[in-house]
């Protein structure tokens, strides 16, 4: 299968490990992505005006405002109403899959998540 050519591509991770941090970074930027890490909502609002990602990976579990309070926060915005939200979860569950599309979110990678899926979930999203 040919590469794909994500340069240009916007990404913003918000997770509170630096571990899924630093892999998701690595991940993305091989494959061309220009990528933004917060370590939690708060973090990830006050840098989402400057960066502008054309999506956003957001985990669940996180101290302050949860996914789901950032995912909500982002798709309030008129701005940020159009970028797709994809939740991070460690947990496979169907309630926490429902709860993340009543807030807007777009997709649902459960973690570990591999190369394949992070990058699956950005060609699936590309305009």
């Amino acid at each position: 299968m040919a590469e794909d050519n994500f340069e240009d591509m916007k990404i913003m991770v918000i997770d509170d490990s630096k571990t899924i941090r630093r892999t998701a970074e690595t991940l993305l930027k091989k494959a061309g992505c220009e990528v933004t890490t917060a370590t939690d909502g708060f973090d990830a609002l006050a840098k989402i005006a400057d960066t502008k990602p054309n999506l956003i990976f957001v985990d669940i579990m996180m101290p302050r405002l949860d996914g789901y309070q950032t995912c909500a926060l982002i798709k309030n915005n008129s701005a940020f109403q159009q970028t797709p939200v994809i939740m991070l979860s460690s947990k496979d569950g169907l309630f926490d899959k429902a709860k993340g599309r009543i807030v807007g979110s777009d997709e649902y990678l459960t973690k570990p998540f591999s190369k394949e899926e992070l990058l699956g979930a950005i060609r699936q999203h590309m305009n």
